[in-house]
């Protein structure tokens, strides 16, 4: 798809109307009826799940998730680092950057779904070769894993990102799942990402017999979730681009763990973009925020990274380019198989911004902050006094 596509109104409910009546909605056009289902590689029940960057902030919500279907039997999270979110059944394995051993835990195990949860897609997390090594080499190392001779493995969702297709000027206003990028990735997250999927395209061709999903995801907004555009949301003033006042589409929080446990549940194939309806102007953004923009110079990104710092934010790259063209995807595929979203792109700014206030109004408790071995403690010490009834 290399053309525009019309934009149609948003079918939010009335109280999105008014945000989002000036901006493009969701694609129009007659997609599939909503209760069809693409065709899912065999019928091998959710039962054993493997997840990777259990102590991430995705990782650790699937892992819950999935703790609450009594169907799954087993779980087991792998990272560099202990979860920081409570977990009652997940069993916790930690492993290296780019997770060598992955293969045997598989082997060991005997899952049948793989969750791989951990990509970065912040550049400001760390350095260019630690995201390679996670992103490129850790992703290598799970699909010989689950393509060993053997391999209990039936279902890999990976869970991507939509700045696979970069950012230029050229752009459409809608990325299908099959539109190509304007331009040759530029930057490192760009690159990896387009490394990992085309490791997922050959997993897939030379594994017919699993089911393979491939979830993009939009701009994660939510009170819970830290990335660089919360962060540049919550200052005093939104830091914009002199020129430029590019369209956004955001999806919530809660609405990503929806998407995955959906497109498990449902063993969905191939790649789905995941985002809310609607694009909204980044000033608009900012207004729902109730905040200002403070325009940049548009031409050197150098020049940018110090006015931003002063401002109290290291903005990679990857997002000036954000701030200048923004970026749309096309959302039907999924919600053509049955998914439906709890809020549009307007309503997750919302809710985010609201959270955020209340949290700040509640700020002057100090909040507990999840420690596994606190916890271990608390449930197995024999120290630990028990009331009759526990």
């Amino acid at each position: 798809m290399a053309g525009k596509k019309p934009p149609s109104e948003t079918a939010a409910d009335a109280a999105s109307k008014s945000a989002d009546a000036t901006t493009d909605a969701t694609p129009a056009g007659a997609g599939a009826p909503a209760d069809a289902k693409p065709a899912a590689v065999g019928n091998h029940p959710t039962k054993r799940v493997l997840v990777t960057g259990l102590g991430s902030f995705w990782g650790g919500r699937v892992a819950q998730a999935l703790e609450a279907d009594p169907a799954v039997e087993v779980i087991v999270g792998l990272d560099t680092i202990e979860p920081s979110v409570e977990l009652e059944r997940t069993e916790y394995v930690r492993v290296d950057a780019n997770y060598s051993i992955l293969a045997r835990i598989v082997k060991a195990t005997q899952v049948d779904t793989i969750v791989h949860s951990f990509l970065v897609v912040d550049p400001t997390q760390m350095s260019a070769k630690a995201m390679h090594e996670i992103n490129v080499i850790g992703t290598m190392n799970l699909f010989a894993a689950a393509s060993a001779p053997g391999s209990s493995v039936r279902n890999v969702l990976l869970k991507s990102s939509t700045a696979v297709y970069g950012c230029a000027p050229e752009d459409p206003v809608w990325f299908t799942e099959d539109t190509p990028r304007s331009r040759v990735a530029h930057h490192s997250i760009e690159k990896n990402l387009e490394a990992v999927e085309g490791y997922v395209g050959d997993f897939a061709e030379d594994n017919p017999h699993v089911n393979v999903t491939t979830m993009r995801f939009s701009n994660v907004i939510g009170d819970e979730i830290e990335t660089p555009l919360t962060r540049v949301l919550k200052l005093p003033v939104v830091p914009s681009v002199l020129g430029f006042d590019p369209r956004f589409q955001f999806v919530h929080e809660d609405d990503v763990t929806r998407a995955i446990l959906f497109a498990l549940h449902n063993r969905l194939p191939g790649t789905y973009n995941v985002a809310g309806d609607g694009l909204l102007p980044w000033t608009e953004v900012a207004a729902i925020c109730g905040k200002r923009t403070v325009p940049l110079p548009p031409f050197g990104t150098g020049l940018m990274a110090p006015a931003l710092r002063a401002l109290g934010v290291d903005l990679p790259e990857e997002y000036i380019s954000l701030l200048k063209y923004g970026r749309g995807v096309d959302n039907r595929k999924l919600k053509d198989a049955g998914f439906r979203y709890e809020y549009t792109s307007a309503q997750a700014v919302r809710a985010f911004i609201e959270r955020t206030r209340l949290k700040d109004i509640m700020a002057g408790g100090t909040e507990y902050q999840y420690e596994r071995d606190v916890e271990q403690f608390f449930r197995q010490s024999p120290a630990v006094v028990r009331d009759s009834d526990d």
